[in-house]
């Protein structure tokens, strides 16, 4: 049986979150594109809850809407109408320094296509978003190093991502949101570009992070991924439609 964890320490032993509050919060969010007059609603008064320590999931057919929710979740994109509260705090109309400050500290993203830069070594690029930080050095190579050992991809330090597989490859895109210690991964189809077999092995290593502490959300067109969270959301023409709970 997964353990729910309520709170999450930081690395200076301090408890990131309030327990007991949901880590994300919308209340009523709705995202219309305008293009030629012609109107887009993605999302239409979507309310949704993740709380700490939760694995969530969210499925559902192509353009309904999932990828929206998320790039709206990650910060990437702004609601055109709704709340969102990101551990308490009102983000919904932060400014962009603000908004890219926060994605860059409390949030982790895992994307289909990996987004690793192919001239940087697997170190540096798990290092670059903590360089953003200003952190020193020292922290710097810690936290990289301790991030490749939980994904097992520390042998594989200084090499290129164009010597890596897909599968390694989203490894070390996981140990890059990873290292910077954020409040909650979110995963935009993880294995959108891998086999099923190294499908399975990135599924296999967010359901351990999961059960070491971290809160994921994900989402996913593969309901035989969707099975590995706690709970399912499902997605039809842009509104929650349905909500289970796995095993």
């Amino acid at each position: 049986m997964t353990v729910m964890t309520s709170e999450r320490v930081a690395p200076n032993g301090t408890t990131k979150g309030e327990p007991g509050r949901p880590l994300l919060r919308l209340e009523e969010v709705k995202k219309v594109f305008y293009t030629d007059e012609v109107e887009t609603h993605a999302l239409s008064g979507v309310h949704m809850e993740v709380h700490r320590g939760e694995y969530v999931s969210i499925s559902g057919p192509s353009g309904c809407g999932k990828s929206t929710l998320l790039s709206i979740l990650g910060l990437l994109d702004t609601a055109t109408e709704g709340q969102y509260w990101l551990d308490g705090k009102p983000v919904q109309s932060l400014g962009f320094t603000e908004r890219a400050r926060i994605r860059n500290r409390e949030i982790g993203f895992i994307f289909q296509s990996f987004n690793l830069i192919g001239d940087l070594s697997v170190h540096e690029n798990v290092e670059l978003p903590l360089t953003y930080r200003g952190m020193a050095a020292a922290e710097r190579k810690r936290r990289v190093g301790e991030a490749l050992e939980r994904v097992s991809m520390a042998h594989r330090s200084k090499h290129l991502p164009s010597q890596l597989s897909g599968g390694q490859q989203q490894r070390v895109a996981v140990a890059r949101a990873l290292a910077g210690d954020p409040l909650i991964l979110l995963a935009d189809e993880p294995t959108g570009n891998l086999d099923s077999t190294n499908g399975e092995a990135v599924m296999d290593l967010l359901r351990d992070l999961h059960q070491q502490g971290s809160t994921i959300c994900m989402v996913t067109h593969d309901q035989r991924f969707s099975r590995y969270a706690q709970r399912t959301i499902q997605l039809f023409d842009g509104r929650v439609v349905d909500e289970k709970r796995g095993h």
